[in-house]
């Protein structure tokens, strides 16, 4: 039986940024202390945290200080390195485990466990030099080339419509090459004319008990998610089916800890696995307020081997993200006013000092008796935001 971490002690997360905040959130309301390590002195979760480490990966100073404070370490994205993880797990658990980091960093590495597990994944074709950038027969184009590591929201991923497209890429990469810019690859993917997207989160405990939350649907924007609405539109069938298979991937990686499944769905019903995630996700705010236990809860849970909460769904519920100046946007003057006059409306903001164009900086969940509320709700205000925006005055060239 897995030792459980009582309340009153200390756990670590890796990363800082909103999901390491939400997380920190959910600590302290168990009753835990949390310490936080991020590179970044001003990642917004470092001030959520009992003890910030505000240090490169790489110093060893602020592993030791990390690793003594803690009980148990997890986690906010992926994109750590794989080392610290596996020093950490010498002295106390780390979940989910390095070595599942290790295979759902890595692209390549991530669709071949799965593929030659009988999971369905798009097809794709490994590259490991920009001379191996031709397209298969069994790919063909539309395609699209992804980074092996890195890649989020859209960055490091480009479409090819055909050969041309594919000679400027490979172009690119060499010149790359020539820059002396790492590289580990990367991954051609068919290109899916899929009907949704789907999202489905799964949370695993140690003694593998497990919790499966409502499936979600989700609208992208240049790469990144834009909405995400539960229960999903799409049949009750279909939504089991893409449980179990989420459920079949988290328990072929062993994995204890909260993943999200991204999933697309083809218009004939099949469903092929995209991206695995083993974190909390950001199709997975609206269980924030729209569950009994969010997934940020849950982290805290599996990571301390205590009971997984219910999943059970309160309310149907549409989130929609705010990116970089949308922020002021939404929370200045008549912005505000028809944002929180809005029945069912619950803000959040993550508290990051510098908007970038396209930078997560908050969220809007809407929630209503119908799910058909809160999606007009939602796209109301995504026309407010693309409306508003169309009126700003911009200085001339």
């Amino acid at each position: 039986m897995t030792a459980r971490i009582e309340p009153g002690q200390a756990i670590g997360v890796l990363g800082g940024g909103q999901l390491g905040a939400m997380f920190a959130s959910a600590a302290r309301r168990l009753g835990y202390r949390t310490v936080v390590w991020d590179p970044d002195p001003d990642a917004p979760a470092l001030r959520q945290a009992d003890l910030p480490v505000a240090a490169a990966f790489s110093d060893a100073s602020a592993f030791e200080r990390f690793s003594e404070s803690i009980k148990a370490a997890t986690y906010e994205w992926e994109n750590v390195p794989f080392s610290v993880g596996v020093e950490l797990e010498h002295r106390i658990p780390v979940r989910p485990a390095p070595g599942i980091l290790r295979t759902l960093q890595n692209r390549i590495d991530q669709k071949r466990f799965l593929g030659e597990r009988n999971i369905p994944v798009v097809p794709f074709h490994a590259l490991h030099s920009p001379d191996e950038l031709i397209i298969p027969d069994d790919i063909g184009y539309p395609a699209l080339c992804k980074t092996a590591t890195s890649g989020y929201d859209g960055k490091g991923q480009w479409r090819l419509n055909g050969p041309a497209d594919a000679e400027r890429l490979r172009d690119l990469f060499r010149h790359q090459d020539t820059q002396g810019r790492p590289r580990d690859g990367w991954v051609i993917e068919r290109f899916l004319a899929f009907e949704k997207e789907l999202s489905v989160l799964v949370v695993r405990g140690a003694d593998g008990e497990t919790r499966t939350y409502p499936v979600a649907d989700n609208v992208h924007e240049g790469g990144i998610l834009r909405i995400s609405r539960v229960p999903a539109a799409i049949e009750s069938r279909t939504a089991e089916q893409a449980q179990a298979l989420a459920r079949s991937v988290v328990e072929t990686l062993n994995g204890v800890g909260v993943f999200c499944i991204e999933v697309f769905l083809m218009p004939d019903g099949r469903l092929f696995i995209n991206e695995v995630a083993p974190r909390p996700h950001n199709s997975g705010h609206y269980t924030l307020d729209a569950c009994t236990v969010s997934q940020f809860e849950q982290q805290v849970r599996a990571l301390c081997g205590l009971p997984l909460g219910e999943v059970r769904l309160l309310s149907p519920a549409v989130m929609l993200n705010l990116l970089g100046d949308e922020l002021t946007r939404v929370t200045a003057g008549e912005g505000l006013e028809r944002l929180l006059g809005t029945p069912g409306t619950k803000l959040r903001i993550y508290g990051k000092t510098t908007i970038r164009p396209r930078r997560k900086m908050g969220h809007v969940t809407f929630l209503a008796e119908k799910t058909e509320t809160a999606w007009e709700a939602a796209l109301a205000l995504r026309s407010f935001l693309a409306n508003s925006r169309s009126g700003i005055s911009r200085p001339r060239e």
